[in-house]
């Protein structure tokens, strides 16, 4: 399967599917990834452009994307984008947002009422937009017959609890007010902390700093292993130097050393590194590269997986 916003490949017995939301220019590389110096663009830009990085505008390429896993019977989706119609006012890109995801979703051959399980890996934005739609004035779950699997630090931090992340931004609150509470409302939202197995395939894991409850999700089905790692990575310059952390890390240690573990596994058990925000294959293999890391092949569509 692969047309521009729908690609997929098989992992195991687990089918993956790319549902693309939209890929573009976003923001200043080095606004976005901090302590990582203009050389270290400059000296990978034969691969980084055009698909990660503009070298002419030093804008960051950034997608946002959904996941689709069919596993063991079910379909489960991985994060859901941004959503229409959000008030967004700290989020230019994001603000009154309308597309047709619901339409690409369909070209998955996913419709609303298909899916068992909605995985967020952490609460922004953009990652949490189409677990809602508005229906007759309210926001409702997009998803009626899922279960929203939502890291329990996260909702606490982000909820009414904490006062919406601490009160720091105006749109965490809106976030979680049209995005979240909802899904809380209709009985859907299935908070977990540390670990949580989703069948035999699929589990979550913990790997705050990000925010809070930011999380991963692990599949090993046959002799193949994924991990979709949501934002630990924005880009591929966090594998070369993993202790970049983006500007949206709260926790920039705990963030830092989060990456480092997840990557480290990740290239000892040769697992497929699926970022949230990667353009172009939009996934990448992990190699060791003496005491740092480095990148393999990336993810190919239509069949298994990249061969090194």
């Amino acid at each position: 399967m692969t047309n521009e916003n729908v690609q997929g490949m098989v992992l195991g017995e687990v089918e993956v599917v790319r549902v693309l939301e939209w890929q573009r220019a976003f923001a200043p590389a080095r606004r976005i990834v901090p302590d990582s110096g203009a050389g270290l663009w400059k000296d990978n830009e034969d691969w980084l452009a055009p698909d990660h990085w503009e070298p002419d505008t030093d804008l960051l390429t950034v997608a946002l994307q959904t996941w689709v896993l069919r596993s063991g019977g079910q379909t489960v989706l991985v994060d859901t984008g941004v959503g229409n119609g959000r008030e967004r006012p700290g989020s230019p890109h994001f603000h009154h947002r309308q597309d047709d995801f619901l339409g690409r979703l369909a070209a998955a051959g996913v419709r609303p009422q298909d899916v068992d399980v909605v995985v967020n890996t952490h609460i922004h934005g953009d990652h949490v937009g189409w677990n809602t739609m508005e229906a007759d004035g309210e926001w409702v779950p997009t998803f009626p017959n899922a279960r929203y699997l939502i890291p329990a630090a996260d909702d606490f931090h982000f909820g009414p609890d904490n006062s919406y992340g601490g009160g720091g931004r105006e749109d965490d609150r809106l976030i979680y007010q049209d995005s979240v509470a909802p899904v809380h409302r209709s009985g859907q939202a299935v908070l977990w902390d540390g670990f949580h197995r989703i069948d035999e395939h699929l589990t979550l894991e913990s790997a705050p700093g990000h925010t809070p409850g930011s999380s991963v999700l692990r599949l090993a089905s046959g002799g193949d292993r994924a991990v979709f790692v949501g934002d630990l990575l924005h880009s591929p310059v966090q594998i070369l130097q993993p202790s970049c952390n983006s500007c949206f890390c709260l926790d920039q240690v705990q963030a830092a050393a989060s990456r480092h573990r997840v990557l480290e596994r990740a290239a000892d058990e040769r697992e497929l590194v699926v970022p949230a925000h990667f353009g172009g294959a939009g996934a990448v293999e992990v190699r060791r590269a003496g005491a740092g890391f480095a990148l393999g092949p990336w993810a190919a569509y239509g069949a298994g997986r990249a061969e090194a």
